[in-house]
């Protein structure tokens, strides 16, 4: 019980962006890593929310579940999760979403050789909760890329003001989404500015929950 009467928030799977009453733009996590995570933090004996996007999966023992469908109901969702003492920002939140949603089915018409979609930027869930005057004590984000791995999360350590963040490549079979096993690299500030690092896996997601909750618990005690 190594979390007991801390409070962890955890965002999980895709988000979807409706372009219409029947199409969206959706992207493919399983939320399988999400969910593992706030399984970890439950079994540690944390207060564990979980802000879920549209997955099929069960809810873990000991969890509050809130599903959200799009970013900005995902982004909502966290806020007002706050406070809490970690934040793990596990979810594939889409970075644009359309400017306007069709209140009926787009159609083609004849000759129609082209749709533009004009989309506009998503709220910044990970870099919100930073700035938020009830920001957590440990604030963890996810990078899922499928080239310069290290570059893009070190960057996005920097950048987003967050505490720790666990990237992974996506595009390789038998890893990443849809999948239930994974690898992380683990980058993190320490107190003199520099920056931690540590690999974990290949291993299946279960597995790697509980290693970053170690990890995370590390931080917490730093």
């Amino acid at each position: 019980m190594s979390l007991a009467g801390l409070r962890v928030v955890v965002s999980a799977g895709p988000t979807y962006e409706d372009l219409d009453p029947v199409r969206f733009i959706g992207n493919r996590s399983s939320g399988k890593m999400g969910f593992a995570v706030a399984a970890a933090a439950a079994r540690r004996g944390a207060r564990t929310v979980l802000i879920a996007g549209p997955v099929h999966l069960p809810t873990p023992d000991g969890v509050e579940r809130i599903d959200v469908r799009s970013a900005a109901q995902m982004h909502d969702a966290v806020l007002r999760a706050l406070p809490a003492d970690v934040y793990v920002g596990a979810a594939a939140v889409a970075d644009f979403t359309p400017e306007n949603i069709a209140s009926s089915k787009i159609k083609k018409t004849a000759g129609q050789d082209a749709l533009v979609l004009r989309l506009v930027r998503t709220p910044d869930i990970l870099a919100d909760v930073a700035r938020d005057a009830r920001r957590p004590r440990c604030v963890v984000g996810f990078a899922a890329e499928t080239d310069d791995v290290a570059h893009y999360a070190r960057g996005k350590l920097e950048k987003k003001n967050i505490d720790m963040i666990a990237a992974n490549r996506v595009g390789v079979a038998g890893s990443g989404f849809e999948s239930d096993d994974n690898a992380l690299n683990v980058y993190w500030r320490e107190n003199n500015d520099a920056v931690g690092e540590r690999a974990l896996g290949p291993a299946p997601k279960t597995t790697l929950a509980d290693a970053l909750m170690d990890l995370i618990e590390e931080r917490l005690h730093a």
